[in-house]
């Protein structure tokens, strides 16, 4: 779509929805809504959407990508650590991608983004990923708006608002550029459903219970990493806070001292404080 349709049907899409600007006028809340469109067919959809006067709500904001697969968790994520409300995948139909595998991937992401942002106390109902072909203009209307009806059915999100949702959000961020979970998030295609060199398959549903551990896992440690960030703390401490059992919080300090990214500080009387070392070396 040239940027002078686009202009057009921008005009006469907001011709059609006087119900939006009243709202805007009066400082009723609107749904912020980034929808993220694969350039070969759910963009294509979206413009044939334009073209054929389907009306939608006009909360999306459409970022036009050349697949579906090149959105990753960390810039979902940080969508909505923005202060996003919702967040829409489209893609091409499985089989029809043009880059072969690429919404399969997308897919198997979605699975973990979902996953991460219910550890952050986040509703996993605000991403949404659906398949629209460049001739399905009328599905790409009703999926937005159905969408946006689910976003402010849930209200305006909380992470902008509240510090403990920012933190847990900001946690869940940093989990998903872990290498565990890239690693595990970008070779489940091949490991349920080809043999490896040994000619294991591993199950779907085996492989589903160590992705759900190793983002519970994942999803912890980063929170760990965040809080000490802001200052030193003690694993009763961290245990209080994350609501997690003080043995499982020493657990998760042996594994990143190990890795060099948490160091023990000074302690408080007889109990040691952990501090998140800093890119760079200590600080």
């Amino acid at each position: 779509m040239t940027e002078k349709h686009h202009a057009e049907h921008h005009e006469k899409h907001h011709e059609h929805k006087p119900a939006h600007h009243k709202a805007e006028a009066s400082g009723d809340w609107e749904p912020k809504i980034i929808g993220f469109l694969c350039n070969w067919c759910s963009y294509a959809g979206a413009d044939l959407c334009g073209v054929s006067r389907y009306q939608y709500p006009a909360n999306i904001r459409a970022v036009r990508v050349m697949c579906s697969t090149r959105v990753s968790p960390h810039i979902v994520l940080d969508i909505f650590r923005a202060g996003a409300d919702g967040v829409l995948l489209g893609g091409c139909h499985i089989g029809d991608c043009h880059y072969i595998s690429g919404n399969f991937y997308t897919e198997r992401r979605v699975k973990l983004m979902k996953m991460l942002l219910q550890e952050a106390g986040v509703e996993p109902e605000r991403l949404r990923l659906e398949w629209v072909s460049a001739s399905e203009g009328e599905k790409f209307s009703k999926v937005v708006t159905e969408f946006t009806e689910q976003i402010r059915t849930l209200g305006p999100s909380k992470v902008k608002k509240d510090e403990k949702h920012e933190t847990l959000v900001a946690a869940a961020d940093a989990a998903s550029e872990t290498f565990r979970l890239r690693a595990l998030s970008g070779k489940e295609l091949n490991l349920t459903t080809k043999e490896n060199v040994y000619g294991i398959k591993i199950d779907q549903e085996e492989f589903d219970k160590l992705m759900t551990q190793a983002t519970e896992d994942e999803f912890e440690r980063s929170l760990i990493l965040v809080l000490s960030k802001q200052k030193p703390r003690s694993v009763k401490e961290l245990g209080k806070i994350m609501e997690v059992p003080t043995d499982k919080v020493l657990r998760h300090i042996v594994a990143l001292r190990q890795k060099n990214l948490l160091s023990m500080d000074h302690p408080e009387g007889f109990t040691p404080t952990y501090r998140t070392i800093e890119i760079g070396g200590e600080q």
